[in-house]
């Protein structure tokens, strides 16, 4: 079985190989697999790729999310979704904290490392 990590390395994988680019970019980010249903009813999961990347970036990835986007079709995923870790981050009615400490972990150590890297 696939396994979500897999799916996210495999997507890197194709990326970096395919557009080194856009690969680099993607090194400043953490992507994670989500799955979602769309009705409440659905018993069906589509599961689509996340892009947590910070405001430095966000602007590019917007730019070639339809590469991004065929990427993740052709792994079997649905969609590619950019999000702004930096604005999540600040938000002060954001939930990520409580409901997700490790995503949040997360996120704060990645925008440390690009911060870092602009210095």
């Amino acid at each position: 079985m696939i396994t979500e990590s897999d799916l996210v390395q495999q997507f890197t994988i194709v990326v970096n190989h395919s557009f080194p680019q856009l690969g680099e970019c993607l090194r400043h980010c953490y992507i994670k697999v989500i799955q979602s249903s769309w009705k409440k009813h659905c018993d069906r999961s589509l599961p689509y790729i996340g892009i947590y990347c910070p405001d430095s970036m966000i602007a590019i990835l917007k730019e070639q999310k339809d590469v991004l986007k065929d990427v993740a079709q052709h792994l079997g995923l649905a969609e590619v979704v950019c999000i702004n870790a930096s604005r999540l981050l600040r938000d002060p009615q954001s939930k990520l904290k409580d409901a997700h400490p490790r995503l949040w972990l997360e996120l704060h150590w990645m925008l440390t490392q690009e911060q870092e890297h602009l210095l």
